[in-house]
């Protein structure tokens, strides 16, 4: 693999130059270091891009705003090459309101042609192209100035592999007939870091809810809501609000005014006051508009024994069909498919009910789940152990 001409672009001058050079190109790869445990929204440091002819570092602290960048990464007719990026779609969106238009991420492409889900940037360029890169400055503070040596060539490496990866996976892909599945991931991917999608019940994820009723659910739920916004308009992190364990805690006490919550321990006495507001808000919402109460590991035994069946059964599907279980389908997922066989209800939306999992997975869970297909242990030295076996005759 040849070297590559490598330029770091420091001056407004310069990223207009590689701007204009980026916007002949059908495709490039990027990657991006920042700074985000201070703050609310990360800090970028650095954004690297790859082309198949030159590498280069962009400084944001000195090359003036990026917008000519993101531009060109929203443009759907250029594909953008990422690697795991989560956090190079919420910076697009960040800088421009509006999401990469043609994303091409790895980490999925790699789960989607049967290598492990998530695989590490790393462990992809050694498995795929034979090269071992160095990891030494993970934990490096990319804000000072001037970059170091060993950083600016970490840096380089990140990128240097990104285009060779993606024709790689691209040409697997297309042999495997996964072209359209990629897409679909890479669409979910952009459409889960969109400010657009639903997020009321992220605070459903924190701990300590199990023995809290309706009206004490909806003060977690408000609180949460706050936390976000104050943590926004501030750029602090959420943790500097109000920790997590805070906000039950909060709401199993109910309070109904500041002295009430003077006691908590770790607790900001400067947002007391717009704490019990917020508490006293959702203490006068009518009933029906409190979140529903959630039972959590109340599934009665055969739910969790059926859904390790069908666990089991998807892990030998994976292998068969060279894909990633993990990037199917989770646990939850096939409870969830348990479940509604039990109470003989709709399966509720969840990964297993569109696109090329609803054809090309579900049929098979719920035909093994249905007792229509019989399975046994043909090979147990076999990576597929399994056989499968149509019943005949009453269900």
């Amino acid at each position: 693999m040849p070297d590559l001409p490598e330029q770091i672009v420091t001056t407004p001058e310069e990223l207009a130059v590689c701007c204009a050079y980026l916007a002949t190109l059908p495709h490039f790869g990027f990657d991006t270091e920042f700074v985000g445990e201070d703050t609310y929204h990360p800090r970028l440091c650095l954004v690297q891009v790859a082309t198949h002819a030159r590498l280069f570092l962009i400084d944001p602290l000195s090359a003036g705003p990026l917008d000519a960048f993101w531009n060109l990464v929203v443009d759907p007719a250029r594909v953008a090459i990422v690697h795991a990026g989560r956090a190079e779609v919420r910076l697009c969106r960040l800088a421009t309101g509006k999401p990469p238009g043609n994303l091409f991420d790895l980490q999925l492409a790699a789960g989607l042609v049967g290598m492990t889900y998530p695989i590490g940037h790393g462990p992809l360029v050694h498995q795929l192209l034979g090269v071992y890169l160095s990891k030494g400055e993970t934990l490096t503070e990319w804000r000072d100035r001037p970059l170091t040596a060993s950083q600016i060539r970490y840096a380089f490496d990140d990128v240097r592999y990104l285009l060779p990866l993606w024709e790689k996976l691209s040409a697997q892909l297309a042999s495997l007939a996964r072209a359209d599945w990629a897409r679909e991931e890479f669409d979910r991917l952009v459409t889960s870091v969109s400010p657009e999608e639903p997020n009321t019940e992220k605070w459903r994820k924190l701990r300590g809810l199990g023995s809290l009723d309706r009206r004490r659910l909806a003060v977690v739920r408000a609180l949460y809501a706050w936390r976000e916004e104050a943590a926004e308009q501030t750029n602090r992190p959420t943790r500097a609000i109000v920790r997590d364990d805070l906000l039950a805690e909060i709401a199993r006490r109910n309070p109904a005014k500041e002295r009430d919550l003077s006691v908590v321990r770790g607790l900001p006495h400067r947002d007391l006051r717009a704490i019990v507001e917020v508490v006293n808000a959702a203490r006068e919402l009518p009933p029906e508009q409190c979140p529903k109460t959630v039972d959590r590991d109340q599934d009665p035994p055969q739910v969790t024994l059926v859904g390790n069946v069908l666990s089991a059964v998807l892990g030998d599907l994976a292998i068969r069909l060279g894909i990633a279980p993990n990037l199917v389908a989770s646990g939850q997922d096939l409870k969830q498919l348990v479940r509604a066989r039990r109470s003989g209800t709709a399966v509720a939306d969840c990964l297993l009910t569109g696109g090329w999992r609803a054809a090309h997975v579900l049929p098979e869970l719920a035909a093994v789940l249905d007792g229509k297909r019989l399975l046994r242990v043909a090979n147990i030295r076999a990576e597929a152990p399994f056989a499968y076996e149509d019943k005949a005759g009453p269900q």
